[in-house]
């Protein structure tokens, strides 16, 4: 809001506030393929979201207006526009809502293209294989009824099952333990974390991770490599899941050199609240160890 501001500006801003944390499960879907947005509207139903779909940048901006979202999800070539236009549209002017905003589209972009969309949006995900499971687990960081898994293994009942939303912790003076038996991946994400102000503990094997964890050195968070000697990160997180130390809740990144739907299966199974795959989006990781120490 600007200043001054009256004071039916100031309700009308509360309500809609208070009206988004009840639409935290609402998504608007502007796509202009008709059996491709049914389809989309399927799979975004079966995991319990309320959808609002539309075709056209003149019916995304009304709904804007009319409702509050927790996210868009936006095709670029739409039936009397371009997705660009709606984001400047709702970039700037007030009277439309800018919830997290995810372009999916099946255009070619260049370096460029991609750099500018970012400006105006949180992902762009490019439609092809496997870029629905991609848009769930974007969509996951944003709406906080999303379940990325049906499993109902007691692992997955001490924890939540599904992703926190929300901007996340500062990072300054955070306890991590980075477990990764390669070399070249702890200097990395080591110079890449002390960076943010975290400090960084170190095991390089599942067992090492547990006897660090025992000596009760205040750790808030363990990133889990998967493929390691001695004990792999799925045998250490079941091992930590099981115990009924006080560390046992503590929150679990697994870094998994994959992405097939069978090896997020196993991560979670395991007892991992979340994950990340190879070669790592440093930016996507920060943003996942934000929202999970926000909840220690």
């Amino acid at each position: 809001m600007r200043k001054p501001a009256d004071d039916t500006e100031l309700r009308r801003a509360l309500k809609t506030l208070f009206e988004g944390n009840k639409s935290s499960d609402a998504v608007l879907l502007v796509e202009d393929d008709e059996t491709f947005r049914e389809a989309l509207e399927m799979v975004l139903a079966e995991h319990k979201l309320r959808v609002t779909s539309t075709s056209t940048v003149e019916g995304a901006l009304r709904a804007l207006q009319e409702s509050t979202f927790a996210c868009v999800v936006l095709d670029l070539n739409l039936a009397d526009g371009r997705g660009e236009a709606l984001l400047r549209a709702m970039a700037n002017n007030d009277a439309y809502s800018f919830p997290h905003v995810i372009v999916y589209t099946g255009e070619e972009l260049s370096l460029e293209q991609e750099q500018e969309l970012l400006r105006f949006s949180d992902a762009v995900i490019l439609k092809g294989v496997r870029s629905e499971e991609r848009l769930l687990d974007e969509l996951a960081l944003f709406l906080s009824d999303v379940n990325e898994s049906s499993q109902s293994s007691p692992a997955s009942e001490r924890r939540p099952s599904t992703r926190p939303k929300g901007g996340g912790a500062n990072l300054n003076g955070r306890r991590v333990l980075l477990v990764e038996d390669d070399v070249r991946n702890v200097y990395a994400l080591t110079s890449v974390l002390e960076r943010e102000g975290v400090n960084v503990e170190i095991a390089r094997n599942g067992r090492q991770a547990l006897e660090k964890l025992e000596m009760g050195t205040g750790i808030e968070l363990v990133l889990m490599d998967i493929m390691m000697p001695e004990m792999n990160g799925l045998d250490a997180m079941r091992a930590i899941r099981r115990t009924q130390a006080n560390w046992q809740l503590v929150p679990i990144i697994a870094l998994t050199a994959k992405a097939m739907r069978d090896d997020r299966k196993a991560c979670l199974d395991a007892g991992a609240n979340d994950y990340v795959t190879k070669p790592i989006d440093v930016d996507k990781l920060l943003s996942l160890m934000r929202i999970w120490l926000d909840r220690t």
